[in-house]
């Protein structure tokens, strides 16, 4: 089950193998959906809840691009470069957790200085409840996938 990101080349995908599935089988459905991103194993049960994070979480980080990029133009940049930053600044970040290993929330603490920009941006996400809200969009999309794989 891969996800749209397919599309450029970096998918997050979960396969489920059979019980009758081979070593060979394993390998080469690997290799195929490694050839469009990255790829993971899971159990079959887990299925509705990584529908719920990486089948829709393309669309939360979409909504988040498109909202950072107002937040530059209200910030006063043209949208041709609040858009291109803010996607850059998306992909950076993502490669970043990504390639060092470090849990995102050291990440988070090595860009926020005590009283500057970056806390207080975060503080304002934090007030709105930025994190419950992600938390929430993806157990919903979980719910709502098992719902439709019952009917």
């Amino acid at each position: 089950m891969p996800n749209t990101p397919a599309a450029v080349g970096e998918a997050a995908s979960v396969m489920s193998l059979g019980e009758t599935a081979t070593k060979e089988d394993e390998e080469l459905v690997a290799t195929l959906f490694g050839a469009i991103g990255k790829i993971w194993t899971a159990n079959e049960k887990l299925f509705d809840a990584v529908t719920g994070l990486s089948g829709s979480g393309p669309a939360y980080i979409f909504l988040a691009i498109d909202a950072m990029a107002d937040g530059g133009v209200a910030a006063g940049l043209p949208r041709d470069l609040a858009r291109g930053l803010a996607s850059q600044t998306v992909l950076g970040a993502a490669s970043m957790a990504i390639k060092t290993g470090k849990h995102p929330g050291q990440l988070k603490d090595d860009v926020a200085s005590p009283g500057g920009t970056t806390i207080a941006g975060i503080h304002e996400l934090e007030k709105g409840g930025f994190r419950g809200i992600l938390m929430n969009a993806i157990v919903a999309a979980a719910k709502r996938g098992k719902e439709l794989s019952q009917n």
